[in-house]
């Protein structure tokens, strides 16, 4: 037998064993009259909301330098005006997020 197959056979009976697990807990919460779905605890709320991905000054850098790059070099002047600095280094690295979607938007 190829090695694919026996992976596949062990899928199969990893599967067909967690349907007779399933089938046993069933038959136990219906023996002891508990529901048949266990609660899951509750996230917190910071749990629930996505992170926000940091993002790095390397990559701001690498965006604007793209975009002076294809002749926005102007526009990217006044991006970092915008953002009180006449250098990437002098802005908030707070504000890198609103800074790149920004300089994205430049066509």
């Amino acid at each position: 037998m190829s090695k694919i197959k026996l992976l596949l056979d062990v899928v199969s009976d990893l599967r067909s064993l967690a349907d007779s697990v399933q089938a046993v807990a069933e038959a136990i919460a219906k023996a002891t009259n508990e529901p048949d779905e266990i609660p899951k605890p509750e996230q917190s709320a910071q749990e629930k909301q996505p992170k926000e991905k940091q993002v790095t000054l390397e990559e701001v850098r690498a965006v604007l330098a793209e975009k002076s790059h294809d002749g926005f070099t102007a526009e990217v002047r006044a991006l970092l005006q915008k953002y009180g600095a006449s250098r990437l280094s002098e802005i908030d690295p707070g504000k890198y997020a609103a800074l790149l979607a920004d300089a994205e938007g430049l066509k």
